[in-house]
């Protein structure tokens, strides 16, 4: 069995490449669970046993 890993850093570009395609619905972000800010440690503990099989764990800030 093989590991590889990908490191990414924040970039505008990328995320105004991005964005459009979000918008046209030509890509779609994977959600798992989304939280409610208070429950932040709940969804570290979720991410961090990766019991986020399905897609990203989101913390709902609004």
């Amino acid at each position: 069995m093989t590991y590889s890993f990908l490191f990414m850093k924040a970039s505008g570009d990328q995320l105004r490449e991005l964005t459009p395609l979000i918008d046209a619905g030509t890509i779609h972000p994977v959600v798992d669970t989304a939280f409610p800010f208070e429950s932040t440690r709940d969804a570290l503990e979720q991410a961090e046993k990766g019991h986020a099989k399905a897609g990203k764990v989101v913390v709902k800030i609004a």
